[in-house]
């Protein structure tokens, strides 16, 4: 049966807590997966998450502190000693305790890593944490099953056997050389059907995928979501396997960047949460509010500027928030698609043949909603037909331009560095505002003559 988290549930564990029950404790919650001990910890109090840490399997807690949310395991984290912390990165693979190492305080790492026993362990975690946490040497686990080409079919398998015990799971099998470098991969099936005195040089298969310890992120999913990799091995600049990186630290990626992208859209400048402290929430929203403020500010200036038409044409006041809504909406949506393709690598061709795409395409949305909005304009709201003739044109007008922005901004910002994300929040769409707005009123003034 599905676990399923009640308050009846919680409130029996703050009692044992409360009674210090250790026992019942562990009887109750050793069963459980760690996911299912993750979503506990994360609905108690940081004394009583952490009064459950210290009690249980360190099997067990190792898994559920990398399934908690960053604000809860600091807390916990806190709580803890370099010894008890140290106790945790032992149960854990060398990719995920770096993880946890990174997030402590420079005076707390060194100490944690001391009490770590295991010394190739402690090792392999110092090293992981020299690499930028964006590319896939900060992703990459240190364990993984290698043979080298020279060995016997029996040989390997007595190795494999010995590899096997510090790896969670074996996804492949890789093939070195003497000196390490990365040959290729070996086929379970081919090793279980050679000859026993057949040497693994004979049955490997030396076309692998790989990528290097300096490959960004993104790239590194990019290459696993098209070839449909579990795992991918990482070799260093003279080609030395020195890690592997699994699917499961891919999708934790892809989750942590579409969560970004998410909020960077939505105006939010830095990665936040929503229990975050009012001033990191402050300084994360209100520079892009800002921004919209001053975009609001340049549309009412422009709307100055044109006051005479209003004194004879007042009806035009009407139509304002659906030219900025209409080319807020197009810019978005644009955009967004231009965005996703470049998150995918799927935006292939010329831009000038993209352009000029979106145009055609812009024209003839941008019709269809001139024909709608003339006829509105004008039996509805009673506008003349010079009116409605300058707001269908105008509306035309406006899509087409907010397309073309919308289009054209994310690739500039993405050839210049910078997340393309950013063009899918309000900076789109407060451009294509006040442009909307300019457009408009140009148009107006060039077809009714005031």
């Amino acid at each position: 049966m599905q676990f399923q988290l009640t308050n009846d549930f919680i409130e029996q564990i703050e009692r044992l807590i409360a009674r210090n029950d250790r026992n019942m404790l562990r009887e109750l919650l050793s069963e459980y997966h760690f996911a299912d001990i993750a979503e506990l910890l994360e609905e108690l109090t940081s004394d009583e998450a952490t009064y459950l840490v210290k009690l249980l399997e360190t099997e067990l807690t190792s898994e559920a502190l990398m399934e908690l949310d960053d604000d809860v395991r600091e807390k916990i984290l806190d709580r803890l000693s370099p010894h008890e912390i140290a106790n945790e990165l032992e149960g854990m693979d060398t990719d995920d305790a770096a993880d946890i190492i990174a997030e402590l305080d420079l005076d707390i790492q060194q100490k944690v890593i001391d009490k770590i026993k295991d010394e190739d362990h402690a090792a392999d975690i110092v090293e992981l944490l020299k690499y930028d946490e964006d590319t896939a040497g900060g992703l990459m686990a240190k364990e993984l099953v290698s043979v080298k080409e020279t060995w016997t079919i029996a040989g390997c398998v007595r190795e494999m056997r010995r590899q096997a015990e510090n790896v969670t799971r074996v996804h492949s099998i890789y093939v070195t050389d003497k000196e390490g470098r990365l040959k290729g991969r070996l086929s379970l099936k081919d090793l279980l059907t050679a000859p026993g005195k057949s040497h693994i040089s004979d049955i490997y298969i030396p076309k692998v995928d790989y990528v290097t310890v300096h490959t960004e992120s993104e790239e590194v999913a990019r290459i696993m979501q098209k070839y449909d990799l579990e795992a991918i091995p990482v070799v260093d600049e003279g080609g030395v396997l020195v890690g592997r990186i699994t699917i499961d630290d891919i999708v934790d990626f892809i989750k942590e960047e579409a969560e970004k992208d998410y909020q960077m859209a939505a105006g939010i400048s830095s990665d936040v949460e929503a229990d975050d402290s009012l001033l990191k929430l402050t300084r994360a929203r209100l520079p892009w509010l800002l921004i919209g403020m001053f975009g609001g500010l340049g549309a009412a200036s422009i709307i100055s500027g044109f006051a005479t038409i209003f004194t004879k044409y007042p009806n035009l006041l009407l139509f304002i928030p659906l030219i900025q809504a209409t080319a807020g909406n197009v810019g978005v949506q644009s955009s967004a698609i231009v965005v996703q393709g470049l998150a995918n690598d799927t935006l292939k061709g010329n831009m000038v043949r993209r352009l000029l795409k979106e145009t055609v395409l812009a024209l003839i949305n941008g019709g269809s909603i001139a024909f709608v909005v003339l006829l509105l304009s004008h039996f509805i709201f009673e506008t003349s037909y010079m009116e409605s003739l300058s707001l269908g044109l105008a509306l035309i007008a406006v899509i087409v331009l907010a397309a073309l922005i919308g289009t054209f901004v994310p690739i500039l910002l993405d050839k210049k560095g910078i997340d393309p994300a950013v063009a899918t929040g309000p900076f789109i769409t407060t451009s294509n505002d006040v442009f909307g707005i300019l457009t408009y009123f140009l148009i107006a003034k060039l077809i009714l003559g005031y």
